[in-house]
């Protein structure tokens, strides 16, 4: 787990190294080890190191191979590296290093872009060729490891971190009026390859983009995901389906114990995460460690489930550290959490996970964590809805939308609802995404939607972000792409008996205490950003009425007003404050210096 970045220029001129390094020292809390950069003539390459495997120098990055004329900056993890090692010797190729970073770049040069297809892991790569000058960007299937891009003219940056990219300069920092409707309207949502930003872009997930000398570009989606049963799988009965999907999820849990240092568990108190617990003590694993973090109860919400997580550390003997959080400590922690945002996120739990991954890295580097259960196996309460839906979008949009396209009139300036900025757009891309081939059902359309779009751009991006302020390398076995292609194939009925989750259930009722499993739906709460109060009303309140965000002109003063009235009124069908989201958007503005004006508005993004 680490940062990547690189500078490609397609004139005359040469790779920026202040550039590059600019964007290195941004992404050091990413890659706090040991840092290094390539430069070959028009391409030039920076890397941030958090050593989790091969800890020796020869695992260094960027990785250079003289022989092959291949350099590689890659940030994630390849948990089948030493299988395709021994696949690759087998043809005759000889290894410097035992790090899953030299297998990527001699797979690349065995099986070109078909290497993606063979990689089972979380990844972010750029590979540059020395003879031919391309350069080859790629993404893992889930988009768990982030690639933005930044192009000006004759020139292609990327890095791991939308701040890495302000930092090497020469973006337009304007706002694109599409993403800030998705982001206001889609549960701050904003899909690939858009950012808040105008300037700004992201890889999307399963996609390699070849990138040639002059600038040319071919995209590549390597893996999609149907959302319907192979023709040999039309007759399985419900125990076969729960047994493929037990042993693929009991797989994923062991594998991502591949590394060189200690793991341990982001244990919630939830199913997900106890039922990961579990299933690494019956893979053998002992002297687990386990954190769980709490934080005040305000207006009666309760602000922990130790409760629950204290029954799972218990009965699988783990090494578990409560977390507890003052009120006080949440707020100072905001403005780093949100400086660690590459875009705006309105979630609670941000600073929770910051918080919680400041804790854990004092202890260890790599951790598991639940994301994606619930997307991947039915757990949300709008998933039986949809099941049963006559319009699907509508079902959707009811369940899910923090605000409808007329509430938008209120929210944005004119300026913003003019033109490009005036369409339905969030409303238009999950129409768009739902009548795609692949998910025939209103709940396949759904689960699809959440899983390959929501997933990437909320908690998977978040966890991402958070852990990574800390060195801290978070692993998501539910986001085995093996995983998930099963839950897509499996019947929806399977995965909404018992209340949603059926199959996961189904496992747990044979691993877990029924206590964890027969309980409320719980989430990572964190009242103080829901119930704003006190000093956090005030912060919110001094981000919102501030003259840099009212200068910016995106929201109605009088729709600001409304809210400050009384935040508590004003809370989406997600259980979020609609205030924080606005909050949240002035203080990572501010914090990353994206100047916007009534202006933007009216120019294409």
């Amino acid at each position: 787990m680490c940062g990547i970045a690189g500078d490609l220029s397609f004139q005359n001129s040469p790779s920026d190294p202040q550039a590059l390094e600019r964007m290195s020292r941004a992404m050091r809390r990413r890659g706090p080890d040991a840092s290094g950069m390539i430069l070959h003539d028009r391409v030039g390459l920076a890397h941030r190191r958090l050593k989790i495997i091969d800890l020796s120098e020869a695992g260094a990055q960027p990785m250079h191979d003289p022989q092959l004329g291949l350099s590689l900056a890659f940030n994630g993890c390849i948990y089948n590296h030493r299988e395709l090692r021994s696949e690759l010797e087998a043809k005759g190729y000889r290894f410097f290093s035992t790090s899953d970073t030299e297998v990527i770049l001699k797979g690349y040069h065995a099986w070109g872009l078909d290497v993606a297809r063979r990689l089972s892991g979380m990844f972010a790569f750029a590979i540059a060729e020395r003879d031919s000058g391309k350069v080859v960007l790629g993404r893992d299937r889930l988009g768990i490891k982030p690639l933005y891009l930044a192009e000006t003219p004759g020139r292609l940056r990327f890095a791991s971190s939308l701040p890495a990219l302000l930092a090497a300069g020469d973006v337009d920092r304007g706002i694109d009026p599409v993403a800030l409707h998705r982001y206001f309207s889609f549960h701050a949502v904003v899909p690939a390859p858009r950012t808040l930003l105008r300037g700004v872009r992201k890889l999307p997930p399963a996609t390699l983009l070849e990138i040639g000398p002059d600038g040319s570009r071919r995209e590549h989606v390597y893996w999609t995901c149907p959302y319907e049963p192979r023709e040999e799988e039309a007759g399985l009965d419900a125990q076969t389906w729960r047994a493929r999907i037990a042993d693929a999820l009991r797989g994923a849990v062991r594998r991502r114990t591949v590394a060189d240092v200690p793991i341990g568990v982001l244990l919630s108190g939830g199913l997900d995460s106890s039922l990961i617990v579990a299933l690494l003590a019956e893979a053998g694993v002992s002297d687990l460690n386990t954190f769980s973090i709490g934080f005040e109860s305000i207006n009666g919400e309760a602000g922990d489930e130790f409760a629950y997580s204290d029954i799972v550390a218990r009965e699988f003997g783990t090494r578990h550290h409560r977390i507890e959080i003052a009120a006080d400590r949440t707020l100072g922690a905001l403005p780093d959490a949100v400086a660690a945002m590459s875009e705006p996120m309105t979630s609670h739990d941000c600073v929770g996970f910051y918080l919680l991954s400041e804790a854990v890295s004092e202890h260890v580097k790599v951790v598991q964590s639940g994301q994606g259960a619930d997307e991947a196996f039915a757990g949300y309460h709008w998933y039986p809805p949809m099941a049963g839906a006559n319009d699907a979008f509508a079902t959707y949009r009811d369940a899910f939308f923090d605000r409808s396209h007329d509430e938008m009139q209120a929210v944005l300036q004119p300026s913003w609802l003019s033109g490009e900025g005036g369409a339905d757009h969030a409303g238009e891309f999950v129409r768009d995404h739902f009548a795609a081939a692949g998910a025939p059902t209103p709940l396949d359309k759904a689960l699809r939607l959440d899983t390959q779009v929501m997933l990437v751009e909320d908690p998977v991006k978040r966890v991402d972000n958070m852990t990574m302020a800390w060195g801290l390398e978070a692993r998501v076995p539910f986001l085995d792409h093996e995983v998930i292609e099963l839950a897509a194939r499996c019947p929806s009925e399977l995965h909404l008996h018992d209340g949603g989750k059926g199959v996961l259930k189904h496992l747990a009722r044979q691993v877990l205490p029924a206590a964890v499993i027969d309980r409320p739906k719980g989430y990572f709460p964190v009242p103080a950003l829901k119930y704003l109060r006190g000093d956090m009303l005030d912060m919110v309140r001094d981000a919102v009425c501030s003259r840099r965000f009212r200068d910016r002109g995106l929201v109605q003063e009088s729709y600001i007003e409304e809210l400050l009235k009384a935040p508590d009124d004003h809370i989406t069908r997600l259980r979020g404050s609609k205030l924080w989201q606005i909050g949240v958007l002035a203080l990572w503005l501010d914090t990353h210096d994206a100047p916007a004006s009534r202006l933007d508005a009216d120019v294409a993004a």
